[in-house]
């Protein structure tokens, strides 16, 4: 539902008659909880206040995580879009460390994104709310893609044999997400190196073996869980959860809901 911001700009996105801020029908929680992406979708230029003033051109669009967004008064205003980070697939990195960034709506994913988010921008509240959970889903899953752009660009850049066996080893663990003997030392074997070197090589990228193995897993198990086929339990212990508590306690702290708050929360408008 549409959300209130704490200085109001002069001003509204077309089709929002509740003022420019658009939040997906999610539990709120504290700013620092949340994406905020602003899609300029007038025909003129929109200027973000900030330790600079940033000229967003029609269609242009800016991310800041944690943060909300001012801009200028001005006929024109953007729509700005409040996205819990718990729906955000965690696979491209942290979405939490994704720098206050400014992307044209010129070309590429960025284009997808701000044609899409200028659409459901535009549609009528009630509209837009009678998709419910799952129109805020979908809508998660491409800023999740544009947010993993985003981080992958930021990277400073790599190369050399360790950069391409680290490309390999996590693909042989996306392979292997579901074998319950999946391990460093597996791994290590598989690839003909020693485990001291295996994690200095994940250490490089700034994780370790366990926690991305983790990561991956939860990602599986949190898409498999929209599906409503399968019990929490068995999800967990099919993608290499063997104990329920601590499957329930780490996809908590990874996407802020328990595993039966997440199925519960993606099924009540299904």
């Amino acid at each position: 539902m549409p959300e209130t911001p704490r200085q109001k700009p002069s001003g509204t996105a077309p089709g929002n008659d509740s003022g420019p801020f658009i939040a997906l029908p999610w539990p709120v929680g504290d700013d620092g909880d949340h994406l905020y992406l602003a899609v300029n979708v007038s025909d003129d230029i929109v200027v973000l206040e900030g330790e600079s003033l940033v000229r967003m051109e029609p269609g242009d669009l800016v991310i800041s995580a944690g943060r909300r967004l001012g801009f200028a008064p001005g006929p024109a205003q953007p729509a700005v879009f409040r996205i819990p980070f718990s729906l955000l697939d965690a696979s491209a990195g942290d979405p939490r460390e994704v720098p206050h960034t400014h992307l044209s709506g010129r070309g590429g994913l960025a284009s997808l994104a701000s044609q899409f988010l200028t659409a459901l921008a535009r549609t009528p509240g009630p509209e837009r709310l009678a998709g419910g959970r799952r129109l805020a889903l979908n809508t998660a899953d491409l800023v999740a893609l544009l947010v993993g752009e985003v981080l992958q660009e930021r990277r400073p850049p790599t190369a050399g044999p360790g950069h391409d066996l680290l490309t390999r080893i996590q693909h042989h663990i996306q392979d292997h997400l579901m074998d319950p003997d999946l391990s460093p030392e597996s791994i290590a074997r598989a690839h003909h190196i020693s485990v001291r070197y295996l994690h200095k090589l994940f250490q490089s990228g700034g994780t370790s073996v366990g926690a991305w193995i983790r990561q991956r897993r939860l990602d599986a198990c949190r898409a498999e869980l929209r599906r409503q086929r399968r019990t929490v339990a068995a999800v967990a212990h099919s993608w290499g959860f063997t104990s329920p508590s601590h499957f329930s306690r780490v996809f908590r702290q990874a996407y802020g809901l328990s595993p039966k708050e997440w199925r519960a929360a993606v099924s009540a408008d299904s």
